[in-house]
């Protein structure tokens, strides 16, 4: 007879910290993709916002595009322009024309996160691997990963969307990265990402879950114009962040990943005592 299957608890040391990259180890407020959504729809007669565009972020580029075009409203617009419903082919195009104007806009949104390279150069003394998700293509990276690491902030293994069949927030690009670290069990490894999709992927892989809310995609304000805030804007817009990544499974939420240390010593904490993944946050 088969016994029913046990969770596995994991009371060793963390293994691996897992990053996402832009809006978590570069360009604070996640701001290269949004101007390029906004400008090569645009060039398609599409008109979308910001906010519009920022609420898909951490999928694949290829599958944000669809979800845009799947929006009620740019659909209708879509319909208007061209006398028909977008499909598939309408997906490529646009994809087309938007990776090389993302790559085009990297240089100017590639600097790292304040405490970036600290933060990673602290973990890998502590012989932690580095790994790397993103929603970002192999063509995006291979243009800001020399960048970042003229900054000090260098990963050991990186999956870029389209290395693997699923994306975001399937745990594929997880799998693959402990494969690429040669690490196991997920209970671990810590994810740490801007994104719901990204925090998503974590929860999915069984991995912990480290959100991180003002440097991101949902705060989204570059560091000049968060530093510039009222103390009553800058704790509602962070609220406001925090809350998206908790939804999502987040186990902590920090500001920047300059506070992920002591973040990691709460996970560390809980595994100590035998908890897993899936018992839920951390706690204060």
């Amino acid at each position: 007879m088969i016994s029913a299957p046990t969770r596995h608890r994991y009371r060793g040391r963390l293994k691996a910290v897992i990053f996402d990259w832009a809006g978590t180890l570069v360009d604070f407020g996640s701001l290269a993709p949004m101007g390029v959504f906004v400008e090569v729809f645009s060039r398609f007669g599409l008109e979308i916002s910001v906010a519009e565009a920022r609420a898909f972020m951490g999928l694949a580029k290829r599958e944000h595009i669809a979800a845009l075009l799947n929006l009620p409203r740019v659909a209708d617009e879509f319909r208007s322009a061209y006398r028909r419903a977008p499909g598939e082919a309408d997906i490529d195009a646009i994809y087309q024309v938007f990776v090389p104007a993302n790559v085009a806009a990297i240089p100017r949104h590639c600097d790292a996160v304040p405490g970036a390279a600290e933060t990673i150069a602290s973990l890998r003394a502590r012989g932690l691997g580095i790994g790397s998700t993103t929603g970002y293509t192999r063509e995006i990276m291979a243009v800001l990963a020399p960048l970042a690491a003229k900054q000090g902030v260098r990963v050991d293994a990186m999956v870029c969307a389209g290395d693997v069949p699923w994306g975001r927030p399937t745990p594929a690009m997880m799998y693959k990265c402990f494969l690429d670290l040669g690490v196991w069990p997920a209970a671990a490894c810590v994810k740490v990402d801007d994104t719901p999709a990204g925090i998503g992927e974590g929860v999915a892989a069984g991995a912990w879950t480290v959100g991180v809310c003002v440097s991101g995609n949902a705060f989204g304000r570059s560091l000049a114009e968060t530093t510039s805030m009222s103390p009553a804007e800058f704790a509602e817009s962070r609220a406001a962040a925090a809350a998206s990544l908790a939804g999502a499974g987040a186990h902590i939420v920090i500001d920047t990943v300059a506070d992920l240390l002591p973040a990691l010593a709460r996970v560390e904490a809980r595994l100590a005592t035998g908890a897993a993944p899936d018992d839920g946050p951390c706690g204060d």
